[in-house]
């Protein structure tokens, strides 16, 4: 299951970090994932005394949006981190790492997340192409949109071959670790929000209770 959010980003958000993306150091995309010979871009460099203020604008408004809580249940997020693409540039098919490691600690990557900074229109290539069963689902955002995936998923950034592509990258913890039982618990959660003023009172108490003691069997806090 995807989920697209419009407008994660401000405009002032966007404009900064566009600003940023001129200002940092970027280094070689593989110094994360070295191993990996399909990756070919370029990352903010995490000693830059200016990556800092990049991660919190993405942070700060993934805190912020609604959508992004009540989809992705996060427990915890990786620091979101500025990528470019020059023209040559890709990220062959993978599949994101189980475990990611932040700092001093270790997270479980639950979904993933790409926030679209450059106009699509500056650049041509360049899309995130997810496998879903014998299709593959391209996205090419607008600035400030976000698609956040399940990161089991097999997934590729296909060659940007002119303009420059940016974005914004990071991976979700989920409360619930189980995509089947987090996909039911979101559902219900839309249909309430829905439909719950409109529903007795009494039937909305019962879906209530149906929702929580989910939440209270599969969320791990």
């Amino acid at each position: 299951m995807f989920l697209k959010i419009r407008n994660l980003l401000s405009d002032a958000d966007i404009a900064r970090l566009r600003s940023l993306a001129e200002e940092l150091n970027f280094v070689d995309g593989r110094v994360s994932n070295p191993a990996n010979q399909a990756k070919r871009n370029l990352q903010a460099d995490a000693g830059d005394p200016k990556y800092a203020e990049s991660v919190q604008i993405v942070s700060s408004a993934f805190a912020r949006s609604r959508e992004f809580g009540d989809f992705a249940m996060p427990k915890r997020v990786a620091p979101p981190l500025l990528c470019r693409y020059e023209p040559g540039m890709k990220y062959g098919a993978h599949a994101d790492s189980a475990i990611i490691q932040v700092g001093a600690t270790r997270i479980r990557s639950d979904l993933s997340c790409t926030v679209f900074i450059a106009d699509p229109a500056s650049y041509d290539g360049g899309e995130l192409s997810i496998v879903a069963g014998n299709q593959v689902i391209s996205f090419k955002g607008e600035p400030g949109e976000a698609i956040v995936y399940p990161s089991t998923t097999l997934h590729e950034v296909v060659p940007v071959r002119a303009g420059q592509r940016l974005v914004s990258i990071t991976f979700i913890e989920s409360l619930v670790a189980d995509q089947h039982q987090r996909t039911q618990i979101y559902e219900l959660n839309e249909v309430a929000a829905l439909e719950g003023n409109t529903m007795k009172w009494e039937n909305r108490m019962r879906l209530d209770v149906v929702r929580q003691n989910l939440m209270r069997m599969w969320a791990s806090t």
